[in-house]
């Protein structure tokens, strides 16, 4: 039996989970340690339960998701309005390490999933299934190489990718929080002296005051980077190369907050600290909707042998945040807190990337060398990288 949500529906059971996730989350010590996002707790709590219904009378709800790609949207524009160029100079050499690093990463799991398919005597082609291509890519690129790979003879494979997608949303974004804490913890790292760049931050934090009567301002500040950036992700599209959709809004609001800070002749205000609430609170729900649309019991439906490739996925992210990602980061607070995000977008996507450092900054204190690099790796280069090698590993399959 199958039932539809339309999208208002759709985002009212979200937020209901995600208020839900928040209660639990104050009554749970464990989730609070662990800094565990909110929208996770109920929308697995949820989706625990639609699979029990699935499984006990064959009932099946289905979602309108448009609404979640709106919100991912306003998130990734107001990330575009945090973009200072100024800070982003100062963080350049961090950058570089940092993309290295994911790269290194997209390797490494593919590597990795044709090793161990090749020592259990799974087909390759199963292999990659578990591999960069739902890990780091996410459902979007699970569904866009599902059917090459079918094209390639492995029946299934859009299933079984979306289904190992669907894993490392869930594993990501329950890993992340946890590898922050014991590494902020055992290591004392709020006790440490902080950036050397604290009065450029002290004054970025400035310009964050919120005031009740900005946020209609803000709202209309979104809207419009949001309709510009149309107009550039149909222009990056002429390249021949596929880009996220918010990836235009994201550059026009990044256009937009450094033209004002740097206009003399007329004074333009972009209310940054509005702007972030909305962000934050689209992030939630958006985080909602991905987790109460998971169909769990697709994951039921894997063998013994995906499972293995899948765990062993599990190992290499803990390991690879653990210790090269905290290592080459710096081994300070904002390392830690990278080490979460790398969790999220390395496993799932770049929201639960933010979702992940957003519940460990908020337990703790704010990373603005976080919350700069993940976006700007996680949305502008990792797709694209993650596409090329994928290529490289099919052909070599």
């Amino acid at each position: 039996m199958n039932y539809s949500f339309d999208m208002y529906q759709t985002l009212g059971i979200a937020t209901v989970a995600l208020l839900f996730g928040t209660w639990v989350k104050k009554k749970v010590f464990l989730l609070q340690k662990f800094c565990i996002p909110a929208p996770v707790v109920g929308g697995l709590i949820y989706a625990i339960l639609m699979a029990a219904l699935y499984g006990i009378w064959n009932i099946e709800f289905d979602y309108d998701e448009t609404l979640k790609n709106i919100c991912m949207v306003i998130f990734f524009t107001s990330i575009g309005f945090q973009a200072n160029v100024t800070i982003l100079k100062k963080g350049g050499v961090s950058l570089l390490i940092f993309l290295g690093i994911v790269v290194a990463l997209v390797f490494a799991q593919n590597g990795l999933a044709l090793g161990v398919a090749k020592l259990i005597g799974t087909d390759l082609k199963v292999g990659l299934a578990t591999g960069s291509i739902p890990m780091i890519g996410g459902h979007g690129t699970a569904g866009a190489f599902g059917p090459i790979l079918e094209d390639f003879g492995f029946s299934g494979a859009t299933t079984v990718c979306t289904a190992a997608a669907t894993f490392g949303l869930v594993a990501g974004s329950l890993m992340g929080g946890p590898v922050a804490q014991r590494l902020i913890r055992k290591k004392g790292l709020l006790e440490k002296t902080g950036s050397e760049d604290a009065t450029l931050l002290a004054n970025e934090e400035l310009k964050h005051q919120h005031e009740p009567g900005r946020y209609a301002a803000a709202t209309y500040q979104l809207a419009i980077a949001m309709g510009l950036g149309t107009v550039v992700s149909w222009l990056l599209s002429l390249t021949g190369m596929k880009f996220p959709v918010y990836i235009g809004a994201m550059i026009i609001a990044a256009i937009l907050r450094n033209v004002a800070d740097r206009s003399k002749r007329i004074r333009i205000n972009i209310y940054l600290g509005e702007i972030n609430d909305l962000g934050g609170i689209c992030l939630s729900l958006f985080l909602g909707i991905a987790m109460v649309t998971l169909k769990l019991w697709q994951m039921a439906e894997l063998a013994l042998p995906l499972m293995i490739l899948l765990t062993a996925q599990v190992v290499l992210m803990f390991l690879f945040a653990r210790f090269i990602v905290f290592t080459l980061m710096g081994r300070d607070y904002d390392a830690a807190v990278l080490s979460a995000g790398i969790c999220g977008f390395g496993m799932g996507a770049t929201p639960n990337a933010m979702a992940n450092m957003q519940a460990v900054t908020e337990k703790y204190k704010p990373s603005v060398k976080a919350y700069l690099l993940v976006p700007i790796v996680g949305s502008m280069f990792t797709d694209f990288i993650n596409s090329l090698v994928i290529t490289l590993f099919i052909n070599m399959v």
